[in-house]
């Protein structure tokens, strides 16, 4: 298949390898509206043949995330099929066996020269333990792996995520946060590029454009997380030989109902604060008369 060469404009290249997670976070953002569940899954060899496709400049990696990636049967497959040319990073929660994890995948594979570490686990203090998570995350990184611990800043646990933050300081991990975005106590919680976005109290028509590649499960490539997780409006699929990313802005009926990791300002790549993965056109998208 013909490879797929992206514009400078794209800042993240994402792979769902699988939306299966084994934790059941309460205030998890792939949960923030519908979540279908995945009907189709590609192979540790289809995925192999569809990132090979992609041309990744070295400061733009493919990021397997899920769900939990790890979980998908062929895991080990992927990670070591895909052209080691192509930087690849990994979200995980680091549940998985740390003797097989080890055993299989080398530290350079997931290790690249970038402001962050490679592997970012997830901590979630309402299902894990971080003592435990914090020795787990010590035996890869004194083996080498580029690794560091995010968490995210729930109004609840913000005291949890200061003790974190200064438990893991003493040990020599790299603990960071994000913002919380989501609802809590009815309110939603986030800074969004664009005001009503996620109020889910109406749909509005606009025009959006991602800066972002969101490939699902079974290869279909979205223009946004709220499309991938409602499983709707594939733009195509990275297994077509004829896919080519188009960047452009297309028409949307769902403003209103955007998920927050498309709308929040945050970081690029290069931690420059500011970004949004989407831009959506007209610039007073909010003031549109809403259709219930």
């Amino acid at each position: 298949m013909k490879p797929i060469h992206l514009p400078d404009s794209v800042n993240y290249v994402a792979v769902f390898l699988t939306l299966e997670c084994n934790l059941r976070c309460p205030s998890c953002i792939n949960r923030f509206d519908l979540l279908v569940p995945e009907s189709s899954r590609l192979s540790g060899e289809e995925w192999v043949e569809a990132l090979n496709r992609i041309v990744c400049r070295a400061d733009l990696p493919v990021t397997l995330q899920g769900g939990e990636p790890t979980l998908h049967p062929d895991f080990f497959r992927i990670v070591n099929g895909v052209d080691r040319a192509t930087p690849m990073d990994l979200l995980t929660n680091l549940q998985f066996d740390l003797a097989s994890f080890m055993g299989e995948v080398r530290p350079e594979r997931l290790r690249r020269d970038a402001p962050y570490a490679s592997i970012r686990v997830s901590y979630h203090p309402e299902v894990m333990g971080l003592e435990t998570l914090v020795d787990r995350v010590l035996v890869l990184q004194r083996a080498g792996y580029s690794i560091g611990i995010w968490g995210v800043l729930h109004p609840a646990r913000e005291g949890e995520m200061a003790a974190a933050r200064e438990y893991c300081a003493a040990r020599g991990v790299d603990f960071r946060t994000k913002e919380f975005l989501g609802e809590h106590n009815g309110t939603v919680h986030g800074t969004f590029r664009y005001r009503g976005a996620c109020d889910r109290k109406g749909a509005e028509h606009v025009q959006c454009r991602t800066s972002e590649l969101i490939i699902g499960p079974d290869g279909a490539v979205y223009r946004c997380h709220s499309d991938l997780y409602a499983g709707m409006a594939p733009v195509g699929n990275i297994l077509d030989p004829g896919f080519r990313f188009e960047d452009r802005f297309r028409p949307c009926h769902r403003f209103g109902y955007c998920n927050p990791c498309d709308v929040k300002v945050k970081t690029d790549r290069f931690q420059s604060f500011g970004h949004t993965s989407v831009e959506i056109l007209p610039p007073g998208a909010c003031s549109l008369k809403r259709t219930e």
